[in-house]
């Protein structure tokens, strides 16, 4: 392959999903637009789509053709270039070939790839829809699957598959993901039987260790992590609920009466105790979120679990997988119909006056849709990911596919400042003779990952989210647009429920 390509400002020319290209690394600012969304119906609008010349299109083809990027589009093959992340300040770029791309049912002959030039905004659709992670991916497949209706599907990243995106890294051959790790569990029986049907997945069960006083230990916390830590023998469940029991703190209110956990800090200590939550939960909190556990809803450390046995597994739903070809895959399948556009690398408030749909679905910040009316931003944690290759190494970096790293410095005094390092060799057994991990660090700037749960942001959502139950034609799904973090599977479940409400009194095709 030719070599990394730096980033320049040069914005991208609109493309469209069957070619694959690496998002820049920060997002403009947010246009500011107007709150009133009006829902055009009519087809007779006149057509703003800006023709390109023959001279324009030959040049651009020239100067394509010499940075190497291209590459012959065939009717069975979906995805023919990529252009992936070479460095973990996303700033460089390289291409990489299709192996990785497993067979799936998309054709690039067919109209939602904008065959023969059609201009997307001529035609009115049945739903647009703005996002094409989760649940905008799956609210498009199943009123195509099931409605035989039409979605224009606009996402402003140069890919599709939101954070799930991954492909092949073209160093070691090993599949990594862009955004971070994505592991699924769940144990809705509806959300297993739905993401079945676009690809095959492999059973994996999901282990994370953290490094703790300089040693590797289990989390979430278990008797094995409490016996190195402690240097105690610890057999039974009934010995780890007693040693549990000791290390609790009772929270009562001014009466004596015990009370619920109103933070985090509360939340932790009433599980497992001042030293344990001085050594983990404590310093990681602190990194993660920049505020410290007591700042935050007592949500954040409540969706980690104790366990009173040995039970390694990071996660205990009845069904923990991951896709064999990868997640991209999976989103390639999802919208393969030829009911469904999608249009990547397009911001929507670009072009929102250009589309005509009868019904949009918004699954980007919902700070972001009402930013004309200059109300505060809501806040969000982002990550910033490091990327190392290790040559020669036909083993692992490290024992675990994700090592936390909850202190503020090592047993040696020097400062950690990452959270957690993910190895994606581990992660089905990948085959290669180097390996590559990602260093981890949580920050202010970039992608908005983490909603930060505490009384000022809340009460701001409640402010927007008011606003969105006045906007007529809208309807507002997903993390972003609920400022609420979802696992995948409840972001899914999210998408599928929404769907049955809205097409309640629709017959299927």
């Amino acid at each position: 392959p030719p070599p990394a390509l730096r980033h320049s400002n040069t914005k991208h020319k609109r493309s469209h999903h069957n070619i694959k290209a690496m998002p820049t690394p920060s997002s403009p600012p947010a246009r500011r637009h107007t709150n009133n969304y009006t829902l055009r119906t009519s087809s007779s609008s006149s057509n703003s789509f800006s023709r390109v010349s023959p001279l324009t299109t030959l040049s651009l083809i020239i100067a394509v053709a010499w940075l190497g990027m291209i590459t012959r589009l065939s009717p069975d093959s979906s995805s023919n270039l990529r252009v992936m992340p070479s460095s973990s300040s996303l700033q460089q770029y390289q291409q990489q070939s299709t192996q990785d791309s497993a067979p799936s049912k998309m054709n690039t002959s067919n109209n939602n790839y904008n065959n023969n030039n059609e201009d997307p905004f001529s035609k009115e659709y049945d739903n647009c829809i703005i996002g094409a992670g989760l649940s905008g991916s799956v609210i498009a497949e199943r009123y195509a699957s099931l409605h035989g209706q039409t979605s224009l599907v606009i996402e402003k990243r140069p890919h599709i598959g939101g954070n799930c995106y991954d492909y092949i890294d073209n160093d070691t051959n090993i599949r990594v993901s862009l955004y971070g790790a994505h592991l699924f569990h769940t144990k809705h029986e509806k959300v297993w039987d739905y993401v079945q049907q676009f690809g095959e997945w492999v059973g994996y069960e999901h282990k994370v260790l953290g490094m703790v006083e300089g040693k590797h230990v289990p989390i979430p916390v278990n008797i094995d992590t409490v016996n190195t830590l402690f240097g105690l023998s610890i057999q039974t469940e009934e010995e780890m609920d007693e040693w549990l029991r000791k290390e609790q703190v009772t929270l009562k209110d001014e009466n004596g009466i015990v009370r619920e956990a109103a933070n985090s800090e509360e939340v932790a200590l009433t599980r497992v105790g001042q030293r344990l939550y001085e050594w983990i939960f404590k310093p990681y909190t602190w990194k993660q979120w920049a505020k410290y556990p007591a700042e935050l809803g007592p949500e954040v450390l409540s969706r980690i679990p104790v366990r009173n046995n040995h039970d390694g597994r990071y996660f205990s739903d009845p069904h923990q997988a991951l896709p064999k070809n990868g997640y991209t895959s999976l989103f390639e399948n999802m919208l393969a119909s030829p009911k469904i556009t999608v249009l990547t690398d397009t911001d929507f408030f670009e072009v929102r006056d250009k589309i005509k749909c009868k019904r949009l679905y918004y699954t980007g910040p919902i700070d972001t849709y009402f930013s004309d009316l200059g109300w505060p931003k809501l806040e969000y944690r982002s990550l910033s990911f490091e990327r190392v290759v290790q040559r020669d190494t036909p083993g692992y970096f490290q024992p675990a596919a994700v090592v936390n790293h909850p202190q503020s410095h090592d047993v040696d005094g020097k400062e950690v400042d990452y959270t957690r390092i993910v190895e994606y060799k581990h992660m089905l057994e990948q085959k290669s003779d180097h390996t590559i991990y990602y260093i981890e660090r949580s920050t202010d700037d970039g992608e908005p990952y983490y909603p930060v749960p505490n009384v000022e942001n809340k009460e701001l959502f409640k402010r927007y989210q008011e606003m969105a139950e006045k906007e007529e034609g809208v309807t507002f799904v997903g993390r972003l647009a609920n400022y609420k973090y979802f696992n995948m599977d409840d972001a899914i479940l999210n998408a599928l429920e929404l769907f049955d409400k809205d097409t309640k009194d629709l017959s299927k095709r």
